[in-house]
């Protein structure tokens, strides 16, 4: 918890997904989720990342509960919305530490490893080879 008296009180988590982190703080309030200053819906365009966001509130009952704010930079929508809902996850964790084993079975505390492989000298890519000629 971050803050001192109660109307400043803030639950803050940090997500990550590839590339992209997200600072998240979560404020009692009425629901409105902010992204970089602006509303959530003006930044994910499509509804299966405003979904992604939303899992972990759903899952813990506390939609209409916070106000959240969000700082997300690198990456891409996908992967930014991954961070966001892992961000979300944590400060609900920070905010109730009983709801961790409900958010640990559906797999939002879990930071996601899969990174992009780099690419290696003397190849095309990280796994692709240029061609071959025998002749």
């Amino acid at each position: 918890m971050v803050g001192g008296s109660l109307s400043s009180v803030q639950y803050y988590g940090t997500g990550r997904r590839k590339t992209s982190t997200a600072r998240v703080f979560l404020r009692p309030g009425g629901g409105n989720i902010k992204v970089n200053g602006r509303p959530f819906e003006t930044h994910f365009f499509d509804e299966v990342h405003r979904m992604i966001i939303r899992q972990p509130l759903q899952l813990s009952d506390s939609l209409d509960k916070f106000d959240i704010q969000v700082n997300v930079l690198g990456g891409g929508v996908t992967g930014q919305a991954g961070a966001v809902r892992h961000g979300i996850s944590r400060a609900l964790v920070e905010y109730n530490p009983e709801l961790r084993p409900v958010l640990k079975k559906a797999g939002f505390l879990t930071r996601d490893p899969r990174m992009k492989e780099r690419k290696k000298y003397g190849q095309k890519g990280a796994r692709g080879r240029f061609q071959f000629s025998k002749r």
